[in-house]
Formats: C-alpha cells, sequence, structure tokens
C-alpha cells in the first residue's frame, strides 16, 4: 500500500510539474517575445488548394531564383517530394546563390544529421527553430514554429498550411486526397514575410540583428489585392479571430483539422449564431493524431443546438486553416483553430480584403463541403462508449491541442 501511495504521489508530482513548467514557460516567453506588425499591402495572390500545382509552382519559382531563396517549414519529410526540394536548394546554392533552410526542431525530425551535412557542404545555410531548452523543458518541446514561409529573390513570397513531403500530394495511403490551402504572393507583402523568416532566422541561430540590405527587400510593384500578414507567436491569435468574427453580419466559415476553440472564441460562435449569422465549420473526418478528433466533440454538442452546421470531409484529409467573413474577408495561413495555435505555436496568417478573392475561396471550400457529411448529434450520442471515453480522456490533453 506505502509503494502505491507514493507512486501516486509521484505521477501527481509530475502532473504538477508539466503544468507549472507550461504555465511559467509561456508566461516567460510572451513576456520576451517581440511581436512583428505589418500594415496593410496591395499585391497579386494566388490560392492553391492541390499540392501538385503548388509544388510544380513553388519548384519553379526556386529553379528561376537569382540572388536568394529563404525557406522556411515546420515540416520536411524523407521522401521523393522532400528530396526533389532539397535537390532544389542544392542545385541554387552550386550556382553562387544565397540559400538559407530554416526548420522546426521536432516538426522536421526526419530530416537527419547526415542530410544537414550534405546540405551545409553544398553552401546551404541551415538552422533549427526551438530546440529543448531549461529551465522551462517542457514548455520548449510544446511551442513550435508552425509557420511555412518561402521568400524567393525577395519579390515571391509563399505561405499557408502544405509543409514538404509525399502526403501534401495526396500520395500517402493513410490520408489519401490532401485538401489545403496556400497562397502565393506577389507584391508589397512579399517583404513582410522576408521580415518574419529574418526575425526567426536571427533567433534560431542566435544571430545578432541587422540590416538585410535592398538586395532582400526589391521595390515591389502595388496590385489589386488588399491584404495583411499577421504573425503571431503564441498569444494574441484568439485576438485576430475575434475580431474577424465580431465584424460578421451575414456568415461565418471556419475550415481547420482540429477544432479546439478557446472559451472566448466559443462565445463569439454562439454570439454570432444568436444575432442570426449562419456558421459553418469544416473538418476532417479521420483523424492524424491521438485525440484531437475526440477533443472537438464537447464543441460541437455546443455550437450544432445553437444552429451551426459541421460538416466532415470524408475523401481524405483537411488540412486547411481558412476563415471567411461575410463576402469581404478572408483568413488563410498557418494557425489551426486549436490551443496550440492559440496559445503554443508561432504561426502567421494572411488576412485578404478583397471580394473577388473571397468568391474563389468560398468556392473551392464548397467543393470541400460537397464530399463531406454533415454532422448530427444523433451520430455523436451514438458513438460507442470507447468513443466518449477518447472524448473523456481528451479533456485531460486539451491545453496541449
Amino acid at each position: 500500500m506505502e509503494a502505491v501511495m507514493y507512486f501516486l504521489l509521484g505521477i501527481a508530482l509530475f502532473i504538477i510539474w508539466l503544468a507549472l513548467d507550461l504555465h511559467l514557460g509561456r508566461k516567460k516567453h510572451l513576456k520576451e517575445a517581440k511581436r512583428l506588425k505589418f500594415p496593410k499591402r496591395q499585391g497579386d495572390i494566388q490560392l492553391y488548394s492541390d499540392g501538385n500545382l503548388l509544388y510544380k509552382d513553388l519548384f519553379d519559382d526556386m529553379r528561376n531564383a537569382t540572388h536568394h531563396i529563404h525557406s522556411l517549414f515546420y515540416m520536411v519529410r524523407n521522401d521523393h517530394a522532400s528530396k526533389e526540394f532539397l535537390s532544389i536548394l542544392k542545385e541554387k546554392a552550386d550556382q553562387g546563390l544565397e540559400v538559407r533552410l530554416l526548420l522546426d526542431y521536432f516538426g522536421s525530425f526526419d530530416v537527419k544529421k547526415d542530410t544537414v551535412k550534405e546540405l551545409k557542404s553544398h553552401g546551404i545555410e541551415v538552422e533549427f527553430y526551438h530546440k529543448p531548452a531549461f529551465p522551462f523543458f517542457f514548455f520548449s518541446i510544446n511551442q513550435r514554429n508552425h509557420r511555412k514561409i518561402t521568400v524567393v529573390d525577395g519579390k515571391i513570397g509563399y505561405v499557408g498550411g502544405f509543409n514538404i513531403g509525399k502526403e501534401y500530394l495526396g500520395q500517402d495511403s493513410e490520408f489519401g486526397v490532401w485538401r489545403d490551402y496556400h497562397l502565393r504572393l506577389i507584391g508589397e507583402g512579399v517583404q513582410d514575410l522576408q521580415s518574419q523568416f529574418f526575425q526567426n532566422w536571427e533567433q534560431a541561430g542566435d544571430f545578432p540583428s541587422k540590416e538585410w540590405g535592398e538586395a532582400y527587400y526589391p521595390a515591389a510593384a502595388s496590385g489589386p489585392i488588399t491584404h495583411e500578414l499577421v504573425p503571431t507567436n503564441g498569444g494574441h491569435l484568439t485576438k485576430t479571430f475575434l475580431s474577424l468574427m465580431e465584424r460578421a453580419e451575414k456568415s461565418i466559415i471556419i475550415g481547420t483539422p482540429y477544432f479546439i476553440p478557446s472559451e472566448p472564441l466559443l462565445k463569439e460562435i454562439l454570439s454570432a449564431l444568436k444575432r442570426g449569422v449562419k456558421v459553418t465549420v469544416l473538418v476532417p473526418a479521420k483523424a492524424d493524431h491521438p485525440l484531437v478528433m475526440d477533443a472537438a466533440f464537447p464543441y460541437f454538442k455546443a455550437i450544432i443546438p445553437a444552429g451551426a452546421e459541421v460538416y466532415r470531409f470524408y475523401l481524405g484529409f483537411y488540412h486547411a486553416k481558412v476563415m471567411v467573413i461575410d463576402d469581404h474577408t478572408c483568413d488563410i495561413g498557418t494557425a489551426n483553430f486549436d490551443n496550440r495555435s492559440l496559445f503554443l505555436n508561432n504561426e502567421i496568417n494572411c488576412l485578404i480584403y478583397d471580394k473577388e478573392f473571397v468568391q474563389r475561396t468560398v468556392e473551392e471550400i464548397h467543393k470541400d463541403i460537397h464530399n463531406s457529411e454533415k454532422l448530427t448529434l444523433e451520430f455523436i450520442e451514438k458513438r460507442s462508449l470507447i468513443a466518449k471515453g477518447r472524448e473523456l480522456l481528451s479533456k485531460f490533453f486539451a491545453p496541449l491541442m
């Protein structure tokens, strides 16, 4: 009996340590974090929802680079897609271009030491972001750089939900068709992607800040689409989402692979429904991480009776991060509608204020809804006891989801 008590005491102390580590680590991070703020910009923006089309244009732009390639990805796999990506970087570095590759430490664990050594042998600068560190070790291994940014010659920028790997091309049999949204920017907004990359680059390598000069910030022509890059560092994202939803008069569409809203966001969804706003939520029918789907059901049970429509994409995996407000604003970027993006990860989103672009985005979302099933309270209630048990268990881990 005494041994059992010591064991339970040890478990309790461990849980307390984890909670304190996470709380104090985040508090310290938010106190020290320097968040960049960008103005509204003008430019041209292209939307991608298919990884094959995205990779074609991204890789072509990289091959046509003449001065530098800066690329930040949360995840780079070890497969044929990633090998083509890395091969282009090596080819351009061999041609004398400046090539910098920034990867998240845990997200890109598939990039092995031998691969990094080979990349560096070609003259590519490689850094990893958010390596585990003390004194808040648990916080450090949970806070990830979830951004996906590529800048070519300071003239072309990419940002969105796609990482580098074969599953993003729909070539993983476990997930099938992969639906995601990514943007190609030309114009004024590219300089903001460049600035965000440099900030993360200097932080990852512990480099002193410097002025990068005109070669990295060439003069940018204006364009027809008004947009705004919004980076967040484990904070401020709730405020960004709230400011969008509070403006809604007719409709809110939320597309996300993980639906675990903070309390203020849940209240605003219910408030929007109460004032007559149509709320549509689109999520995947299959999960890519344990318990994340189960963690969403308590929120579905709150918003569906209030009038929200929830659809689950069944054709493959739905990984898009998108919000559309009425017919005038949409948000596409790297941030999920979950606690990790809201309170832990480094993210970057692009707010787009253009009715024509919003209409094109809504058309893509409707394609995904066409390949989805509407979630009902009856389905939720008829789930197995095991499924309901996972839902209860997910509440314990929800702060890390």
